[in-house]
């Protein structure tokens, strides 16, 4: 008999993981916010919806979470109607939403008074990551849980890791947008001064790409931010709120973020012109 799962939230990465799930031959119930994209997404993976998170959870063995932000993540899992309240002693709750370590030791908390297991598992990768079923996902919590849930993440995860107890996923996060940050940052500079230079900048890319400058970032967005092209999936919006969740946590464990610091002002600027919706690569546009 096929694990049965429940799917909390279907945004651009929620729904594509549900559907690797159901691809996998989970029986998957989903729940959405906006009840028409739950529908949408049973009719075409032939899965079941649900009205609450709390229906959607019942019976599950592994209920997976994919929201917005902290207090989103506390609603759904302890509100009236939140998964908790739907859950069987012994199931895993897996929260892949970026959200605070601190919101995830409190869930880890939740969980247990239940009786349910839980793992903090925020994900890299973005929109292309999630369809591709090809995502990093960092993870925090038990051994034995994360051993039991690891297979069921397996189906869109291509590096699913334990890093330490609950929150240890979502520092792992942190340390992963932090990187993100200053290199989109210096990639946006070496474009613009490759422009302004007058060099072919999409040759330059191709050049420089081959040597220690390399990065994903490069490989991915060089060409595309030279385009002036920025609808690939991570919004500004999404990485403001997450280098906030950076820059709290520093200021709690004492770390120095000046770069990190400097380009969320940037990215500020960015989303105040107009780029809220652009992908993280935008930050170009500012020079």
């Amino acid at each position: 008999m096929a694990a049965k799962v429940a799917f909390i939230g279907l945004g651009v990465m929620g729904f594509p993981m549900a559907g690797h799930l159901r691809a996998k031959g989970y029986d998957v119930t989903v729940y959405n916010r906006t009840g028409a994209k739950a529908e949408e997404w049973a009719k075409k993976h032939g899965g079941k919806s649900a009205p609450t998170p709390a229906a959607a959870a019942k019976d599950a063995d592994f209920v997976m979470t994919m929201v917005g932000n902290d207090n989103d993540v506390l609603e759904v899992v302890g509100g009236k109607d939140g998964v908790l309240a739907g859950m069987k002693q012994g199931a895993v709750l897996v929260d892949h939403t970026t959200a605070s370590a601190d919101v995830a030791r409190k869930v880890f908390a939740m969980a247990k008074e239940k009786g349910v297991d839980f793992i903090d598992a925020p994900v890299s990768g973005g929109q292309a990551g999630a369809e591709n079923g090809k995502l990093t996902v960092m993870c925090g919590g038990e051994p034995q849980a994360f051993e039991r849930a690891k297979p069921v993440m397996d189906s869109y995860g291509r590096a699913v890791t334990l890093l330490g107890p609950a929150g240890a996923g979502q520092l792992t996060k942190m340390v992963n947008q932090i990187c993100i940050a200053g290199l989109v940052q210096g990639l946006s500079e070496g474009i613009a001064f490759a422009e302004n230079a007058g060099l072919d900048a999409d040759l330059v890319l191709d050049v420089i790409s081959k040597g220690a400058a390399q990065s994903w970032q490069m490989e991915n967005r060089g060409k595309t931010m030279h385009a002036r092209k920025f609808d690939f999936g991570f919004a500004v919006d999404w990485m403001r709120k997450d280098l906030g969740i950076c820059l709290a946590e520093a200021k709690r464990n004492g770390a120095k973020l000046p770069v990190t610091t400097i380009v969320a002002g940037y990215y500020d600027e960015v989303s105040k012109a107009g780029g809220s919706r652009w992908d993280t690569s935008s930050l170009v546009t500012r020079l």
